[in-house]
């Protein structure tokens, strides 16, 4: 049954079934996250098994996640328009097909497909949960803690997938890692009837398939374009991918300004609280996104450990966000939010600045307290942010307040993958043509320079002191682009930090009574002074 949010469903506490309906909603929220990380440790067993072309093999990877930020907006306003439980069933069970298909895929080609597929079913999942959360909690306090709880557990399964990875692929074969998915698809398509209601926007309007196409044409050419540039260096097409992203954009704005059932409602932005919020998703995850490829790098290739004991490791920072998520709802009750961002921020700076003295020799645990106090700090932003835009917006707009918060975190990981992954790779083929053995051949100081395990399989070629010396060389050089692009996080979360202090003081989560109290009074004015058409509106209702 479609439930409506009234002023006295307003004054309710959730009770035990909507607390265990949160549990039943972090099923698919771990599983989409962890999906973006699983196939680190099983290309190996793809590539062997598969035998997929480079270009295939960088699609099985990215597919996934193009899909996913392209139909985020989109699929927030379906949801709202035509029940977002009802949306969240339909994507946990295409999830699952989907899962069962990338398992047994007999090439390449069917695995993209099946990525692709896991791709559009994922963008429904993921603002459904947030959304309902909205639905589910009218106590701002009760919310502000499921809302830490989405938080923690969108963070949590991005660090899992790596681990449960590598712990599927010591026991199974590669297509393991997608058949985890399907009992719990399976639990959730059993216990969401029952323990989460189901709410759509009684007056969402038609479902605009053109502003949904234009959406899609906006964010596809622009994640790729810039993740394209991450990984390869800026060309033409890669730059043209970007503007012709920007141009889609101007056009998919237009057409939601003079829509009369846009899928997002600019008015949004007007709202401080609303439009800091999602700045500070877009700066939060470009910092910890664009850093976490060197993190990794660094414990693998510059310390030596094999994928699955790096895994291990890299689950120690969750610890911050352990303790940084219950401290942030406490200090919410107490302290202006913006000073709340702006602390977690500069949390999340000092720690990068701690990593920028980092050396190929450090002991394990600098980067690990380094990589805690920082992951700590933005978990805590991103805590502040997700409450304030679930607070800053009405019920009926949740879905969509949602996908564009988590689109907005699609172009700050992306962001921070392009910016800080060029500083550091800038740094590395500097600093490694600089400190290079002279009696390196070329071909092999022209494979080392591209990445650092391309250096580590050259050394290895290599014979005698030729091959230990380019090793050194290059593990300093990177711990050198580490050091940089640690310090360009550290700036943009400094600076972050300043800007929520001075723009975002006063900035308050609204009482969702009030808010309903105002609807309620202009609805009774509407019906004194147009009593017909207002009788023709109920009637359509029922």
């Amino acid at each position: 049954m479609t439930t409506h949010t009234t002023p006295q469903a307003l004054h309710a506490r959730a009770g035990r079934r909507e607390w265990t309906g949160l549990g039943v909603l972090m099923l698919p929220l771990l599983l989409v996250s962890m999906d973006v990380s699983v196939l680190y440790f099983a290309v190996p067993f793809i590539s062997r098994d598969l035998q997929p072309s480079s270009t295939q093999q960088l699609w099985i990877f990215d597919i996934y996640g193009f899909v996913l930020a392209g139909l985020l907006i989109t699929m927030g306003s379906l949801g709202d328009r035509i029940g977002r439980r009802l949306l969240l069933l339909m994507g946990a069970a295409a999830f699952s097909l989907a899962s069962l298909g990338a398992a047994y895929s007999r090439d390449a080609g069917q695995l993209i497909a099946a990525r692709a597929v896991m791709g559009i079913a994922g963008a429904t999942l993921m603002p459904s949960t947030l959304a309902l959360i909205r639905n589910m909690f009218h106590d701002e306090k009760q919310r502000r803690t499921a809302i830490t709880i989405w938080t923690s557990a969108m963070m949590s399964g991005v660090a899992l997938g790596p681990v449960l990875s590598g712990f599927l692929l010591n026991h199974f074969w590669w297509g393991s890692v997608f058949l985890i998915n399907i009992p719990f698809m399976v639990l959730l398509l059993a216990l969401a009837p029952v323990l989460v209601p189901e709410f759509r926007a009684p007056q969402a309007g038609r479902f605009d398939l053109i502003g949904s196409v234009l959406s899609l044409g906006t964010v596809l050419p622009a994640i790729y374009g810039i993740t394209e540039i991450a990984a390869n260096g800026l060309d033409f097409t890669r730059a043209a991918s970007i503007v012709a992203g920007v141009a889609v954009g101007v056009a998919f704005i237009v057409r939601q300004a003079r829509g009369a059932a846009p899928m997002i409602d600019l008015k949004l932005f007007r709202s401080r609280g609303f439009t800091g919020s999602v700045a500070m998703n877009l700066v939060a995850m470009f910092a910890i996104v664009g850093f976490a490829i060197f993190t990794t790098q660094y414990l693998q290739s510059v310390l030596g450990m094999k994928p699955f004991t790096a895994a291990l490791w890299s689950l120690v920072p969750m610890t911050g966000t352990m303790v940084a998520a219950p401290v942030t709802r406490v200090l919410v009750q107490h302290v202006d939010r913006a000073y709340i961002a702006a602390g977690g921020f500069l949390i999340a700076a000092a720690g990068f600045a701690g990593l920028t003295q980092l050396h190929a020799h450090s002991p394990i645990w600098f980067i690990l307290i380094g990589a805690t106090i920082y992951a700590g700090g933005i978990v805590g932003v991103i805590s502040v942010g997700n409450e304030l835009i679930m607070g800053a917006v009405p019920p009926e707009s949740a879905g969509a307040a949602a996908a564009i918060v988590e689109t907005a975190s699609e172009f700050g990981g992306a962001l921070g993958m392009a910016v800080l992954g060029s500083i550091g790779i800038a740094s590395y083929r500097s600093g490694l043509a600089a400190a290079a053995p002279a009696s390196t051949p070329p071909a092999a100081l022209g494979a080392a320079r591209d990445t650092l395990g391309g250096a580590v399989t050259v050394a290895d070629r290599l014979p005698g002191r030729v091959g230990t010396d380019l090793l050194e060389a290059a593990r300093t050089a990177f711990t050198h682009g580490l050091d940089h692009a640690a310090l360009g996080a550290a700036i943009a979360t400094a600076v972050a930090a300043v800007l929520c202090a001075v723009f975002f003081r006063g900035v308050r989560v609204e009482s969702p009574v009030t808010v309903a109290e105002n609807r309620q009074t202009h609805s009774e004015m509407a019906e004194a002074t147009i009593p017909y058409r207002t009788s023709q509106v109920h009637h359509a209702r029922r």
